[in-house]
C-alpha cells in the first residue's frame, strides 16, 4: 500500500512537471497540493509545448505501464484528434534489457532443469528488449536454432499497480472532467488491462501461436515459426529462430528483386483471409513483428511473429462487416445505415433517414478521391465517429481489426503507394458475402442450430401448453366479450398446435438432410416418418 501512494505522487509530480495541472488536481487528495501549482508553473519549461507533445513526454516520464498506454491510445483514432495520434505514435518500447543471469534464473525454474541440458548454445546479450519481456537467441542440443523469449521479473505487479492507478484516474477524468465522458476513459483503461495482462502469459500467446500456423498450413502467403510447447510456460516460449527482412526496409526488397507490387497486394490478400476466412487475426502487425522471406524474389512471402494480441469476429460481425464496405463503395448510403440497425451497432429506435444522412455527408466526400487513395481504416474510422452521435458502441474486436487494417494499410502503401485496396480486397467481400446467402451455409447455421432446438423443445411445448389452459380457463384479462372470447381461444388454441407440429416437422426435415450421410438406416427412415406425420397433424389441425 505504502509503495503505490509513492508510485501516486510520483505520478502525479511528472504531471505537474508537464503542466498538466487538470488531471493532477481531479484526485480529491491531491487538491491538498493546490499551493504548490503556482511554483511549480514558474518552473515549467513546457509551457508554450503544445499539450499533446506534453502528453506524450509525461507518459514516456512515467516509464513502460503508461508507454504501452500510449501506445494502445494510438489506435484509438475515434476517440481523439490526429495531432493527438500523431504525438502517441512516437512512443517506442525504449527500456533497457534486465540481468542475463535473472533471466537464465527464470528459464530454469520454469523448465526445472539446468539451462545446459536443454541449450548447445545461450547467448546471454539479448537480441532485443522491450517493456513486457526480452529475447535471446540459442540453440537446442538437437542443433536447431531457437530464439527464447523471457519476460520480466516482477512485471505484472508493477503493471498492476499502475493500472490500479490508471484506473483512479480515469474514473475521476469521467466523473469530474466536462466532456470526459466522451473520451470513455474507464473503458480504455480496462481494454488496456486486458491486452497487457495477456500479453504477460506466454502460454496463451504460445497458443494463438499454433492457431495461426494451423490456418495457413501448406499456404504459401504467410509463414509462423515453430513453437517448442515442451519448453513453454507462462513467463518463457521458445520459438523457431527466422530468417527475413524486415517489411519497412522497402530499399532491401527492391535491391534483392523483390515484386513489391505483389507483396503489396499479398499483405491485403492475408490479412482479409485471416478476417474473413478464418475469423481470426494477428492483431499487432505492424512492421516489427512482419519480415518478408525473399528467397524466391519473383514469390515472395510473409513470416509473421509476436502473437499476443490476436482478434476474432463472430459471423454476424464479419457479415455486417463486409456487407458494409460493398455497400459504400457503391455509395449505397441507405444500406449502410440499414445495417447499423440490423447489427445492433446502434440502437433499434435509430432513424434510418437521418443516420443515412450522416453517413453521406461523411463519406461522400471521401469519394473525391480515386479508389485507390482511399483507406478502409480511414473507412471504418469514419463509420465509427459517425455511428458515435447515434449511440454506437463500437465492440474492441472492431476497434482491434480498425487498429490493424491501418496498420496492413501502411504496410502495403510504403512498399507500393499505388495499391489499389479496394481491387485486392473485392473479391475476398463479394465471395464472403455470397458464401452467407448459400444454401450449404444455410444448412450448416441450421444443423447448429437443431440440437438447441431439440433442447428447448420441451419447455416450449410446455410453455404453449400452460398458455392455451389459461386461456381456456379465462385468466387472460381482456376486454372482448365471453362469445368471441371463446371463439377466439379455439383459433389460438388451433394455431399453436399447428405451429408445434409445423416446429416438429421441420426440425426433423433439416435433421434429415444436413445429416443424411451419416445416419443409421433406422434413424433415418424414423425422422422421416416423424416429419411427414407432424405435417400432416399440423395441415390437419
Amino acid at each position: 500500500m505504502f509503495s503505490r501512494w509513492l508510485r501516486a505522487l510520483k505520478i502525479h509530480w511528472i504531471l505537474m512537471r508537464y503542466g498538466l495541472y487538470e488531471l493532477v488536481f481531479l484526485i480529491p487528495f491531491f487538491r491538498l497540493f493546490v499551493f504548490l501549482k503556482p511554483l511549480v508553473n514558474l518552473l515549467n519549461k513546457y509551457k508554450d509545448t503544445p499539450l499533446p507533445v506534453r502528453i506524450r513526454l509525461a507518459l514516456e516520464a512515467l516509464g513502460p505501464t503508461f508507454v504501452k498506454l500510449g501506445q494502445v491510445l494510438s489506435t484509438r483514432n475515434d476517440l481523439f484528434p490526429e495531432d493527438y495520434i500523431e504525438e502517441f505514435s512516437k512512443l517506442q518500447d525504449n527500456v533497457p534489457a534486465f540481468d542475463s543471469n535473472i533471466a537464465i534464473e527464470i528459464i530454469e525454474r520454469a523448465l526445472k532443469q539446468p539451462i545446459s541440458e536443454v541449450f548447445r548454445e545461450f547467448d546471454e546479450v539479448p537480441m532485443a528488449a522491450a517493456s513486457i519481456a526480452q529475447v535471446h537467441s540459442a540453440i537446442l542440443k538437437n542443433g536447431d536454432h531457437v530464439v527464447v523469449k523471457v519476460v520480466r521479473p516482477n512485471i505484472q505487479k508493477v503493471i498492476l499497480r499502475d493500472v490500479q492507478l490508471m484506473e483512479m484516474i480515469a474514473e475521476a477524468v469521467e466523473e469530474y472532467v466536462a466532456g470526459g465522458d466522451r473520451l470513455r476513459p474507464v473503458e480504455v483503461v480496462a481494454e488496456y488491462k486486458r491486452t497487457i495482462l495477456s500479453e504477460l502469459d506466454l502460454t496463451r500467446e504460445a497458443a494463438n501461436g499454433l492457431q495461426l500456423k494451423r490456418n495457413f498450413e501448406g499456404s504459401h502467403e504467410m509463414y509462423v515459426p515453430h513453437i517448442y510447447l515442451e519448453y513453454t510456460s507462462k513467463n518463457i516460449m521458445v520459438m523457431e529462430k527466422i530468417s527475413g527482412i524486415p517489411v519497412d526496409h522497402v530499399e532491401t526488397l527492391r535491391d534483392l528483386g523483390v515484386n513489391i507490387p505483389k507483396l503489396a497486394e499479398l499483405s491485403v490478400e492475408v490479412f482479409f483471409k485471416q478476417v474473413f476466412v478464418d475469423s481470426f487475426f494477428h492483431a499487432d502487425m505492424h512492421p516489427g513483428n512482419i519480415f518478408v522471406d525473399a528467397t524466391d524474389p519473383a514469390n515472395p512471402s510473409y513470416i509473421a511473429l509476436d502473437y499476443g494480441i490476436i482478434g476474432t469476429l463472430g459471423e454476424e460481425d464479419k457479415h455486417y462487416l463486409a456487407s458494409n464496405f460493398l455497400a459504400f463503395f457503391n455509395r449505397d448510403y441507405r444500406r449502410v445505415a440499414e445495417l447499423h440497425v440490423e447489427s445492433g451497432w446502434v440502437p433499434a429506435d435509430t432513424s434510418i433517414e437521418e443516420l443515412e444522412s450522416a453517413i453521406r455527408s461523411i463519406c461522400e466526400p471521401i469519394f473525391n478521391k480515386p479508389l485507390s487513395e482511399i483507406s478502409f481504416g480511414g473507412l471504418l474510422l469514419s463509420l465509427f465517429q459517425t455511428g458515435r452521435r447515434f449511440n454506437m458502441v463500437v465492440q474492441p474486436q472492431l476497434v482491434l481489426l480498425q487498429k490493424t487494417l491501418f496498420n496492413i494499410e501502411g504496410i502495403g502503401r510504403k512498399l507500393y503507394p499505388e495499391l489499389d485496396l479496394w481491387k485486392t480486397a473485392k473479391p475476398f467481400l463479394v465471395k464472403f458475402v455470397k458464401n452467407q446467402k448459400s444454401a450449404k451455409t444455410v444448412l450448416r447455421k441450421y444443423q447448429n442450430a437443431i440440437p438447441s432446438w431439440i433442447d428447448h423443445l420441451p419447455d416450449a411445448m410446455q410453455n404453449l401448453y400452460l398458455i392455451s389452459q389459461d386461456m381456456v380457463r379465462g385468466q387472460f384479462k381482456t376486454d372482448l366479450n365471453e362469445k368471441t372470447l371463446e371463439k377466439y381461444q379455439k383459433i389460438q388454441a388451433k394455431q399453436t398446435t399447428r405451429k408445434v407440429y409445423g416446429l416438429l416437422g421441420a426440425a426433423a426435415l433439416v435433421a434429415t438432410i444436413v445429416s443424411w450421410h451419416n445416419l443409421e438406416d433406422f434413424l433415418g427412415v424414423f425422422l422421416i416418418l416423424l416429419a411427414v406425420f407432424a405435417f400432416y397433424q399440423a395441415l390437419r389441425e
